[in-house]
C-alpha cells in the first residue's frame, strides 16, 4: 500500500494520498493542504483519483478541496451524512461499515464521533486507520469544535472502537505524527487512565472560566495541551489546555 502524506505547516493538518500501488486508483483523505504536492504525486505516479474522503467539515481539514477539484474536476467527494450540509463539494455519503472500493484497496467508514458529530475514521485494508482528529499520537480529540457532541462519544470512539483494532493497525491521524494501536494503549495519557493504569488527577483548576476539576492536561499534538476536566456536576469535557488555570 502507497500512502503519502502531506502536513500544513499552519494548522500541523494531514492530507493523504492512498493507493494499493503505484499507477492504479487513489483517494485523498481529507483536503486540508498544502495539496500540491499530492496532485504532483498522483501525476507523477501515474495515478487515477477515485475519490476525495472527508473525515470531518472542518475548515483545516477541506481548505483546498477546490484546489483538488480545479485539478480533477468531477471526481466524487464522500463525507458522511452529518457533515455533509457544512461542505457544499460533497456529492455523496461515507456510510459507516459500507466499504468504498478504491483498485485493489477497500476502506471502511467506522463512526467515531465526539470531535464532530458525523467524524469518520477510515479503515484500510485491515491494516491502517485514518483517524481524523479523534486519536492522534499521545493525545485524543477535543469535543469543543463546531459540531461537537460528547466526551462520552469521544471516549467510546477511542476506547470501543479504534483501540479495538489489532495492535499492530498504524494509526494516520489528522494531525502530525503515525502511531500504532499497541503504542496508544501504552502510552496515550488519556487512554492509560481509561485502562485503569494511571489514577485521576484530583487538583481543583478553572475551566473556559468555570470552576472545574483537572483530571488530566496532556500533552497534545502541537506542543501545547489538551485538558481533560469534570465540571461540578460530574461531567467531564476534553478542552484546551490554555483554556486551564490552576485553582
Amino acid at each position: 500500500m502507497v500512502v503519502e502524506r502531506s502536513m500544513s505547516p499552519v494548522w500541523l493538518s494531514n492530507t493523504y494520498l492512498v493507493a494499493a500501488e503505484r499507477g492504479g486508483d487513489a483517494v485523498l483523505i481529507d483536503a486540508g493542504g498544502p495539496v500540491a504536492p499530492l496532485l504532483q504525486a498522483i501525476d507523477a505516479g501515474g495515478y487515477t483519483l477515485s475519490a476525495v474522503l472527508l473525515t470531518h467539515h472542518h475548515h483545516d481539514h477541506v481548505a483546498e478541496l477546490d484546489a483538488v477539484l480545479a485539478r480533477h474536476p468531477g471526481t466524487p467527494v464522500l463525507a458522511h451524512p452529518l457533515e455533509r450540509e457544512r461542505v457544499p463539494a460533497t456529492t455523496g455519503d461515507l456510510v459507516p461499515g459500507q466499504a468504498v472500493r478504491c483498485g485493489a484497496l477497500e476502506l471502511v467508514p467506522l463512526h467515531t464521533p465526539g470531535h464532530t458529530a458525523g467524524m469518520v475514521s477510515l479503515l484500510v485494508g485491515g491494516t491502517d486507520v485514518f483517524t481524523g482528529d479523534t486519536l492522534f499520537k499521545g493525545s485524543v480529540g477535543g469535543v469543543r469544535a463546531p459540531g461537537h457532541t460528547t466526551y462520552a462519544d469521544l471516549r467510546h470512539s477511542i476506547m470501543e472502537t479504534l483501540l479495538r483494532l489489532a495492535p499492530e493497525t498504524r494509526i494516520h491521524p489528522g494531525h502530525t505524527d503515525p502511531s500504532t494501536v499497541a503504542d496508544e494503549l501504552e502510552h496515550n495519557a488519556f487512554v492509560r487512565i481509561w485502562r485503569g493504569l494511571d489514577p485521576e488527577g484530583s487538583s481543583p483548576c478553572t475551566a473556559l472560566g468555570e470552576p472545574a476539576t483537572l483530571i488530566l492536561l496532556g500533552d497534545d499534538y502541537d506542543g501545547g495541551h489538551k485538558a481533560w476536566v469534570r465540571w461540578p456536576d460530574g461531567s467531564d469535557d476534553i478542552v484546551p489546555g490554555s483554556q486551564v488555570s490552576a485553582g
